[in-house]
């Protein structure tokens, strides 16, 4: 009104005009003012708010994850409560079932008549074969009665462990492991060789079959070869029986890092897990065994048996000769059996003997001496070029060698 009044011309629609211009004006100036405040207001309001809503998000979510492991942890505590229980039920059946087999061998027994019989002892001696194979044991082997004997204990628990199992009574694999003591040529291979087939006739091994090793087969040359080596080995004679010859060679006292004890250790464990399916036997010198023992007292409380094979006499080392010229089919003359026993007197004072292997040497040599006398022989221009059969199966006593012959060798020559 005021901008009206002062206004030098009056016109009706001029002033209708201004006026709506400055009602506009005014509008746009409060619109203003009023979008600026709302802008602040929500700077200041709308963002505080959101910042507190993250604020309780996050620790929400670090609520939710603390009780996700809480619930974890409770649920592992629950799973080993539930194994906990299941290994006591578990083991509580099993003592139930060792109850219930117990109570079954008790009532079988009470059940059994006293005047009951499970066999002769002859009977299973004959229909498992095991008195085949002892009588073989002494024709093949001269002497060696303590061996033989001691043998034949072994069979008889044997036989009677088989008597008490016919007839339920309780029963456990006794330690078949053992050790052959010796001077090389007493028939320890032998010896474990027939171990075997008994073992095997009774029932206690597979096969009863024989591996002999020595350390070169069992000790490697480098850090991982030993164990490959040994388990090998091992491998091979599982189901009879693995005889390691001079076994004290395994260990070196003098070095700390000789692979030999990688290989001991793993004997030591097959000896105790797999006494059942194998039987070990050590065989070597008898002083060094025993050493061998001291160092590696686990492998001694291991071994059930020790057999000591004692040095033949001359006159079992003839009749060794005797058996193996019957083994080849070759018969000993009369005359050549005191030249031949002189020869091993002698050879027994020598260095280098080795009992029976020894002999074995002497009559391949007597063979060899026979064979080039039938040859000259034959092609004599007086001969007809006819051998006989007694000449082929016969040693004559040039055919051996003689005492003045190892005499001319001197005292310490290598003699076959």
């Amino acid at each position: 009104l005021f901008y009206c009044s002062c206004s030098i011309k009056f016109d009706k629609k001029n002033i209708f005009l201004e006026i709506f211009l400055l009602l506009n004006y005014k509008m746009a100036f409060v619109g203003y003012l009023y979008t600026s405040k709302s802008a602040n207001f929500l700077q200041k309001n709308v963002f505080k708010n959101y910042t507190k809503k993250q604020g309780v998000c996050g620790l929400n979510a670090s609520s939710d994850s603390d009780n996700s492991k809480l619930a974890e942890a409770l649920k592992e505590a629950d799973i080993e409560a539930r194994k906990i229980r299941e290994e006591a039920e578990k083991r509580k059946m099993e003592e139930e079932k060792i109850r219930q087999k117990k109570q079954m061998k008790i009532d079988r027994l009470n059940a059994i008549p006293e005047e009951a019989e499970a066999g002769t002892v002859e009977e299973f001696m004959y229909k498992d074969g095991v008195k085949e194979i002892l009588e073989k044991l002494d024709t093949d082997l001269v002497g060696l009665i303590p061996v033989k004997s001691r043998v034949r204990e072994i069979a008889a628990l044997l036989v009677v462990d088989k008597l008490r199992r016919n007839l339920g009574l309780d029963t456990s694999v006794p330690s078949l492991h053992m050790c052959f003591t010796g001077a090389p040529g007493t028939g320890k291979t032998t010896v474990a060789m027939r171990m075997g087939q008994i073992l095997q006739r009774m029932g206690y091994s597979r096969s009863g079959h024989l591996v002999v090793a020595t350390r070169d087969d069992l000790v490697g040359q480098y850090v991982g070869h030993t164990a490959p080596k040994t388990k090998e080995v091992i491998k091979k004679a599982m189901g009879g029986v693995l005889l390691i010859d001079e076994a004290y060679y395994l260990y070196n006292a003098s070095n700390d890092r000789d692979y030999g004890q990688e290989s001991i250790e793993i004997l030591l464990n097959v000896m105790e897990e797999n006494r059942e399916d194998i039987v070990i036997v050590l065989a070597g010198y008898k002083d060094r065994m025993d050493k061998f023992f001291s160092f590696i007292p686990g492998m001694s409380s291991r071994v059930g048996n020790h057999i000591e094979f004692p040095n033949y006499e001359p006159e079992e080392l003839l009749g060794i000769a005797k058996v193996m010229c019957r083994d080849l089919e070759y018969e000993m003359s009369v005359d050549s059996e005191p030249i031949f026993f002189e020869y091993i007197k002698k050879r027994m004072t020598m260095p280098y003997f080795s009992n029976a292997r020894t002999v074995r040497n002497a009559v391949d040599r007597a063979r060899m001496r026979a064979a080039i006398r039938l040859f000259n022989k034959a092609f004599d221009q007086s001969s007809d070029g006819m051998v006989s059969k007694a000449e082929l199966m016969t040693l004559e006593k040039n055919d051996f060698v003689s005492v003045e012959e190892l005499n001319a060798l001197g005292d310490n020559a290598i003699v076959e």
